[in-house]
């Protein structure tokens, strides 16, 4: 206890450090992310998450994405829980045959006009897992993914910058 306290006084605190690389990045993004949007949509982003069979690297860049220090809601994305509130279908890991049907249900409630973006490397092509007798391969095995973003698992940034491109691509 003694030396727990001690460790305590003189240890620095257990935070971590903002994200000072991307931070210029993030910066530049989120005003183009909020016109884009505001332009494209008329309002904010809704985004319904399909977890298709990943090992959850992906789903937690993507929860970071809603931290202190992204803070995804400034602008104007969200995170829905029913697909009937969402514009775009963001699906992570390869599609193994137990999740084929409540992805393509999810895919039916979605209204139009909507969009699925395949979020990492699994997704995009079944990855690691595409030679498993379990995977059906990425997302375009079943439904046309309308952007692919690469990575194990992509970071935050990168997944914002995607959403952008998609965007400005849909203005077109």
């Amino acid at each position: 206890m003694r030396k727990e306290l001690f460790a305590g006084l003189v240890l620095p605190p257990l935070t971590e450090a903002s994200p000072g690389a991307d931070d210029a990045l993030l910066a530049a993004l989120g005003p183009e992310f909020e016109r884009a949007t505001r332009r494209r949509l008329g309002r904010s982003l809704a985004i319904r998450e399909v977890d298709a069979g990943s090992c959850n690297g992906c789903e937690l860049e993507i929860h970071a994405l809603g931290n202190a220090f992204y803070d995804l809601e400034r602008f104007g994305i969200r995170f829905v829980a029913s697909p009937r509130h969402a514009d775009l279908l963001l699906v992570t890991g390869p599609v193994t045959r137990h999740m084929r049907e409540a992805l393509e249900r999810t895919w039916t409630a979605v209204p139009a006009p909507k969009w699925v973006v395949a979020a990492g490397n699994c997704a995009c092509d079944g990855g690691l897992f595409q030679e498993s007798p379990a995977c059906l391969g990425g997302v375009d095995a079943i439904l046309k993914a309308d952007l692919r973003i690469k990575g194990c698992p992509p970071r935050p940034v990168e997944l914002l910058r995607g959403l952008l491109t998609l965007l400005e691509a849909a203005q077109r």
